[in-house]
């Protein structure tokens, strides 16, 4: 009997419980974190008064908080020679002077999946 409690005390101290309010590592595939990525690229592009359009290029960091639908997306964008209203600028080749190629962002979104609804919360580009 006395393992039994040692084993519930020793299983209850090592499972950290995740909790709800703090954001967690998530997988980049899942529907809602890609549409959210999709949503900040065109907000990127559209805020620009650079002609040009970015692209998606990596995300590096991929996070969410289960309780709010708030995503953290760390992200990477490079210019293409393809103007921003252009179509599939997904495919457009990156630009290769030495200016501005590449962009890195960090945005917080609250997503709604099933109503398309997206709030940027925060974002930072460097």
């Amino acid at each position: 009997m006395l393992w039994k409690v040692a084993l519930l005390v020793g299983f209850l101290v090592l499972v950290t419980p995740v909790r709800r309010d703090q954001f967690v590592d998530i997988d980049k595939k899942l529907k809602a974190f890609a549409m959210s990525v999709e949503h900040v690229v065109f907000q990127f592009n559209e805020a620009q008064e650079d002609p040009f359009a970015y692209k998606f290029l990596r995300v590096r960091r991929s996070q969410g908080q289960f309780s709010t639908g708030t995503y953290l997306i760390d992200l990477e964008m490079g210019r293409t020679v393809c103007r921003k209203h252009d179509e599939d600028i997904d495919n457009c080749p990156l630009q290769q002077d030495t200016g501005r190629r590449k962009v890195r962002c960090t945005y917080i979104v609250q997503t709604i999946e099933w109503f398309t609804k997206f709030s940027i919360l925060n974002s930072t580009c460097a």
